[in-house]
């Protein structure tokens, strides 16, 4: 059975590894509110999750530290965790008989048969349904049932939330603190304990094909992965403190302006590639990039091509406004990047500023920022950004932040105070911010959303195959959810990627077609420099004609409002003049 009809054009399938429940409900609903078609292919930590009918009885006292967590969804209580392949799909299920309510039984039947063919490819064929009974079982029809995966959805207005979770491998101790589903006298089992060998990318590889014959018209199939396996410690030298490495030209930093994340995975130790930059890049970085699929790289003398080359313009007002800056101990992102745009964004009203101090509690591939212990935020902070804004009579402030893990908030406050700073100084002046993912924290995220900035910034920074080599503390879910997160709150958003460490033009367009599916208004588009040897080297240099195509296909084909793409352009290049674009 095809449902080809089920859901007519592409299905997008995403593999995005262990994400936190919350994070992936949140990027359900924005998705959800799209007319996107998409598969995510997901572990869990270790969570229990409730549905709306759930009796707080089969909840046993034995869950210890393991979350509880409220779904929107049908059916009763059920456990998450590592080993066991969870699917959202998120599809336009269209009503019986082509109109009408979505037909929900025949919808479940389809996602069911899913599972129930994915499993007989890996030769366990006594699976089906058990009268009376979601999911798919083990010998339904035996004295025996086994539950081998849980089925529960939501449909609402021709849209699809929730799925399947499918034990490959799960450590199945963890239904004994529950009554799995509301069903109390029949067994839960998995792949593993039904004797198959199964890997879990093997089976995300059957599903994914299958759901795409089953509900997708790609060929070749829609598909983007997240780095399989992962080590916290596999980071580049720069990031473990063995010291800067040789720096790079004049550009101390192109992209210090977008540290952002959430949880980690890096690949093995591999044998370096002998077409990887010798100047620095250590063989764990070496490996790292080999993991991600990149082989080649340019070394760290090789020179721009002339697109990339910008004439300095320091004239008197240049001068003046760096006064500015240094008379009221101010960091700004244009300097410390040494942004190849600052004369022309200066002159045209605009700035970015550091705020919550210059020392980062992350450490990503591409950035130069300083990664020792941070200091306690300055409180005078907030009311010298402001001054500084009347002193420069900006048009448009930009506030980005380091990475602040060690506050309770992750500096949520410090993006609000200084807002309304500098809204009570200079009530005139738009306000953009570059936030991290505050870890994911709905309280502390929610505490620069009420603070209403004219543009919400969270940078994806770079594709999903590369995330965890360039973003080593970082979440592509997260980072999706949070920027959901913050349409969901009324906001324009925006994101930006850094392209030219390893990824291919259409990954480029996969992601701009993610951050439209959720909602998102602006992208920017910039060549990635590398700040010094001990970062990752760049792969190659873009063409211009690359960039321009990419602006072509993210505002007139997938539809994003503004798309600012260009060899030279940062994450704050023309901020005003986007925010302008995508509010007409």
């Amino acid at each position: 059975m095809v449902d080809r009809d089920l859901t007519p054009g592409p299905l997008r399938v995403r593999w995005l590894g262990q994400v936190e429940y919350p994070d992936a409900l949140e990027l359900q609903r924005g998705i959800f509110s799209s007319a996107d078609n998409y598969l995510l292919l997901l572990e869990h930590p270790h969570v229990y999750t409730k549905g709306v009918r759930t009796d707080s009885a089969n909840i046993g006292s034995g869950v210890g530290d393991v979350p509880v967590i409220e779904a929107n969804r049908g059916g009763d209580v059920t456990y998450h965790g590592p080993g066991q392949l969870v699917g959202y799909p998120l599809l336009n299920v269209p009503g019986k008989r082509g109109g009408g309510m979505a037909d929900t039984v025949a919808y479940v039947a389809s996602v069911e048969q899913l599972v129930i063919d994915t499993l007989a490819k890996f030769g366990l064929t006594s699976v089906g349904r058990h009268e009376g009974l979601p999911g798919v079982w083990v010998d339904p029809d035996s004295s025996n049932p086994r539950k081998i995966a849980a089925v529960g959805v939501r449909l609402s207005r021709g849209r699809s939330m929730h799925g399947f979770a499918l034990n490959v491998n799960t450590d199945l101790s963890y239904f004994d603190n529950i009554v799995p589903c509301g069903i109390a006298d029949k067994a839960v089992t998995s792949l593993e304990a039904e004797g198959i060998d199964a890997d879990m990318r093997s089976v995300v590889d059957t599903i994914a094909a299958l759901a795409d014959q089953r509900w997708g018209s790609s060929d070749p199939i829609d598909r983007a992965d997240v780095v399989w396996r992962h080590r916290q410690e596999d980071l580049s030298l720069f990031s473990r403190g063995a010291g800067p490495g040789e720096a790079s030209g004049t550009a101390a930093n192109p992209h210090v302006d977008g540290a952002t994340g959430a949880e980690a995975l890096a690949p093995p130790a591999l044998p370096p590639s002998p077409s990887l930059p010798t100047d620095g890049t250590s063989v764990r970085l070496q490996s790292r990039l080999g993991e991600a699929g990149v082989t080649e790289g340019l070394q760290i003398s090789t020179r721009k091509p002339e697109w990339m080359r910008v004439k300095a313009e320091m004239g008197d007002d240049y001068r003046r406004l760096k006064g500015v800056m240094r008379d009221l101990n101010l960091v700004t992102v244009c300097e410390e990047a040494g942004c190849p745009n600052i004369y022309d964004c200066w002159s045209d009203g605009t700035a970015t500023f550091m705020i919550n101090g210059e020392r980062c509690t992350r450490a990503c591939g591409f950035c130069l920022v300083d990664t020792r212990k941070p200091e306690e935020p300055d409180p005078a902070e907030p009311g010298n950004v402001a001054e500084a804004v009347e002193r420069m009579s900006l048009d448009f402030a930009v506030l980005t932040t380091v990475a602040r893990d060690d506050l309770v908030d992750g500096g949520a406050q410090g993006f609000a105070d200084t807002i309304d700073a500098i809204r009570t100084r200079t009530p005139g002046v738009g306000v953009e911010v570059l936030i991290s993912d505050c870890k994911g924290d709905p309280v502390s995220l929610d505490i620069i959303f009420d603070a209403k900035p004219d543009v919400l910034n969270h940078n994806i920074e770079t594709v999903a195959r590369l995330q965890r080599m360039a973003r080593p503390s970082a979440s592509y879910a997260r980072s999706l959810a949070v920027l959901s997160r913050a349409k969901q709150a009324g906001l324009t958003t925006k994101s930006s990627i850094i392209v030219g460490m390893g990824e291919t033009f259409d990954e480029v367009v996969q992601t701009m077609a993610d951050l439209r599916a959720i909602g998102l208004d602006i992208v920017t588009i910039g060549q990635y420099l590398r700040p010094t040897s001990h970062h990752v080297p760049v792969a190659r240099w873009v063409t211009p004609d690359e960039f321009a195509e990419w602006k072509r296909i993210g505002e007139e084909e997938l539809g994003l409002k503004h798309v600012e793409s260009s060899p030279l352009t940062r994450s704050s290049y023309h901020a005003k003049d986007a925010a302008n674009s995508a509010k007409q």
